[in-house]
């Protein structure tokens, strides 16, 4: 992550600064900024939001995002004097980062997951409700093809991943998750 001391010699916004000009209005849209990172000394330089919300993030959604973003920056920038030229990129979180705040566990419910433990176990299942800081996990025994449901706290978990699926989920495990299974965007 970038710092947060404005990057005098490429006259860019701090990360920082990005995230407060941004999150009022990514907020008014429905959406949360996850990530800011200035990177100074790409060519050109480049300033890339990350964004997540309730609603899925896609490409008109990127687009809205980064108008509002581009026009908030460029008023920003009439203030606090000239810029120089750099790339400014919205993004989603993507399926590769891990879950990290109860929200992301709520926005993945339906979602099959990868859990490393706190005592160095690891558990594949499908995200259920999230209740406080406990999650519902949708767990396989394939021996038996039977389902069952863990409640799992969250400061159980060290690491949690969203699966990539290419294949239609089973709809027992899906509604044992709380979901119909339309809910469920792959």
């Amino acid at each position: 992550m970038a710092s947060d001391q404005p990057l005098r010699s490429a006259h860019l916004p701090s990360s920082s600064q990005v995230t407060e000009l941004l999150e009022a209005e990514f907020a008014r849209r429905g959406y949360d900024v996850e990530d800011v990172t200035v990177e100074a000394v790409s060519r050109p330089p480049r300033i890339v939001v990350v964004a997540d919300g309730d609603e899925t993030l896609d490409l008109d959604a990127v687009a809205e995002l980064s108008r509002a973003a581009s026009e908030l920056l460029d008023a920003f920038e009439s203030s606090a004097g000239q810029f120089d030229p750099y790339v400014l990129e919205v993004t989603s979180r993507g399926v590769d980062r891990p879950l990290t705040t109860p929200r992301h566990y709520r926005r993945a419910r339906g979602r099959r997951v990868q859990l490393s433990m706190t005592d160095g176990s690891r558990l594949d299942g499908r995200l259920g409700e999230l209740v406080d800081d406990t999650v519902r996990v949708v767990v396989s025994d394939s021996r038996r093809a039977k389902y069952e449901v863990r409640d799992i706290a969250l400061d159980q978990i060290v690491k949690a991943v969203v699966q990539v699926e290419f294949s239609p989920p089973n709809r027992r495990e899906l509604e044992l998750a709380g979901h119909s299974g339309e809910e469920v965007d792959e």
